[in-house]
């Protein structure tokens, strides 16, 4: 009734006429980018979500072949790459896990891949393979510790030379002490960013199977 009366108040003055009609304006452009802001984020959510679980399917058969926990797998290609097979790093990393060229062609190499190309890691497929297989070459080279993945992911981001100047003392062992140790604050952000997802993907992993 309230807004009835208003609506032939206003009617009546043409000048609140006015006033009434470009408060009606705003309100409808309001709403009209409250729903444009709610689409738009939905549909972000709803690419991401899409991206995330497109790959699946290699993850966990190169987590089968190879004997790796397909939560680390994901979230390493989550840190790598946000999950963009296209994507390619300053130093000629390549795809979905950012392989360079040398690790790439040490996974031909042993598997026998013959006419090997790093631009064949562009492919999906291919390059969760060979980063999987070089992860689980990391994980074994630290095997003698308590826990060897944040050892092998350090390795994995900076290289063995500055995993090697990290393990002094009990972090040679302990991974609590050796995540103290690591002098970059890169590398150290980048190992628990993919710890926290392994916990992320691995409990929705979890979450599915029951």
């Amino acid at each position: 009734m309230q807004y009835v009366l208003t609506y032939l108040y206003c009617r009546l003055d043409s000048k609140l006429w006015a006033r009434y009609k470009n408060h009606v304006k705003w309100r409808r452009l309001l709403w009209m980018g409250v729903v444009l802001l709610i689409a738009g984020a939905v549909a972000y959510w709803y690419r991401k979500e899409q991206l995330e679980r497109g790959q699946d399917a290699a993850i966990q058969a190169a987590a089968q072949r190879y004997g790796v926990e397909s939560a680390l797998i994901k979230a390493v290609i989550w840190r790598e790459s946000k999950f963009n097979p296209q994507a390619r790093g300053r130093a000629g990393e390549i795809g979905l896990m950012q392989l360079r060229e040398d690790a790439a062609q040490e996974w031909a190499d042993a598997e026998r891949v013959g006419g090997f190309e790093h631009e064949h890691c562009i492919d999906a497929r291919t390059n969760i393979l060979a980063g999987t297989w070089y992860l689980k070459k990391l994980l074994k080279r630290y095997q003698l510790t308590d826990n060897p993945v944040p050892y092998a992911l350090a390795d994995y981001n900076a290289g063995r030379g500055n995993v090697l100047k990290w393990i002094s003392g009990a972090g040679a062992t302990n991974s609590a002490a050796f995540m103290e140790q690591i002098a970059f604050p890169g590398t150290k952000e980048y190992v628990q960013s993919i710890l926290q997802h392994r916990e992320k993907y691995g409990l929705i992993l979890r979450l599915s199977l029951n």
